[in-house]
């Protein structure tokens, strides 16, 4: 078996993203030595952190700096570029030429706390970006070397796509709170909070966090959420929970009688179809084509109406159908709508109706 088999089975193995993360790390460690990792699954639209997050030999104080040098300061290989790159992994140290001291992030978070390197992946499926993750080796180590970069692309594929597989939520959704509600001031602390923010919290899952005045931890990818909006950037987010029900995040500034923002509003609510469907048919594997036949295909058109709707050709609409039956496992356009609407759709939106036009699947 090569080493790439290997680590897709490992990955297929893995029940959760906090286990595919933990097994990895441990495989990987064997082979890439490191003394420090961030493992994050990201939003795929946006590619910000996300649930779940595991972080291994790290405190809890530097999820804030580390942010702010990622989306501010930081000029040597961000994610955003690697998510980008033919080879989505990069070593500080070999970028910088031997000098990471221009990196943002080795002055204000690597050094502070005795680390030298690091090598950072992003770990992609048909160009998405499911997650991220960075290694440290620690000052008075040898730094990540070009054979260790090549170990750690080989599994950026296998890891991407088993996060994107995850994208499915449950049959079973948990009972419905409404939002809850976090009000940040401009640093970060938390001013207050309502039940259901406290209950929608408790329902993710574990990793770095933050703790607060009013006895809940605030994980570090939802303070990252507050900052960017404070800072005027990207303030929506996807998460799961505990349940594998899907959240949305989304933040807010306040602004006082002054000009800068005084204080920010972060809302966690559970997600609406629409807010999934791309995710679950990227789970499936669809293409952006096969999810706009598929939502077409449930409220009822034939295949005549699919061609002069999409200006396609009726034998190119059957091709899309039979791909879609082929990546979902069914046979018929009745079973699709049950597996996608029913299981997946409905639960998010109970008020969708679709519908299922049968007789026209010999057409």
């Amino acid at each position: 078996m090569t080493r790439a088999s290997r680590w897709s089975a490992l990955a297929a193995a893995a029940p959760d993203a906090l286990t595919l993360f933990a097994g990895t790390s441990a495989a990987l460690r064997r082979i890439v030595p490191f003394d420090a990792a961030i493992w994050q699954a990201t939003d795929p639209d946006t590619g910000l952190a996300t649930a779940p997050m595991r972080a291994e030999n790290l405190g809890e104080d530097g999820c804030a700096v580390y942010w702010n040098n990622e989306f501010l300061a930081e000029t040597v290989t961000t994610f955003r570029e690697l998510a980008n790159a033919d080879v989505p992994v990069a070593g500080l140290w070999e970028t910088t030429g031997g000098e990471p001291q221009r990196s943002a992030v080795h002055r204000t978070f690597l050094r502070p706390r005795g680390l030298d390197d690091e090598l950072r992946a992003v770990l992609r499926a048909d160009g998405q970006w499911w997650g991220q993750v960075s290694l440290y080796r620690a000052e008075g180590k040898q730094p990540f070397t070009r054979a260790d970069l090549t170990v750690v692309a080989g599994l950026t594929t296998a890891l991407g796509a088993r996060l994107r597989s995850f994208a499915l939520p449950p049959a079973a959704m948990p009972e419905d709170r409404g939002p809850g509600l976090l009000l940040f001031d401009a640093g970060g602390t938390l001013l207050s909070i309502n039940d259901e923010g406290r209950a929608l919290l408790a329902e993710l899952p574990p990793g770095p966090s933050s703790a607060t005045a009013f006895g809940v931890a605030v994980p570090a990818w939802v303070h990252n959420t507050a900052a960017r909006a404070v800072n005027g950037d990207t303030t929506r987010v996807r998460a799961r929970d505990r349940h594998g029900r899907w959240l949305v995040v989304h933040a807010s500034v306040l602004r006082g009688a002054g000009t800068g923002p005084s204080q920010c509003v972060v809302v966690v609510e559970p997600a609406k179809a629409g807010d999934v469907a791309c995710l679950i048919a990227a789970a499936y594997g669809l293409t952006d084509r096969e999810l706009e036949v598929t939502q077409l295909l449930a409220r009822g058109l034939s295949t005549a109406q699919l061609a002069r709707r999409l200006v396609l050709s009726q034998h190119t609409v059957r091709d899309h159908v039979k791909s879609v039956f082929a990546k979902t496992g069914v046979s018929s356009r009745g079973e699709l709508v049950a597996l996608l609407y029913t299981e997946h759709y409905r639960p998010l939106n109970p008020g969708t109706r679709v519908r299922v036009w049968d007789a026209d699947a010999r057409n």
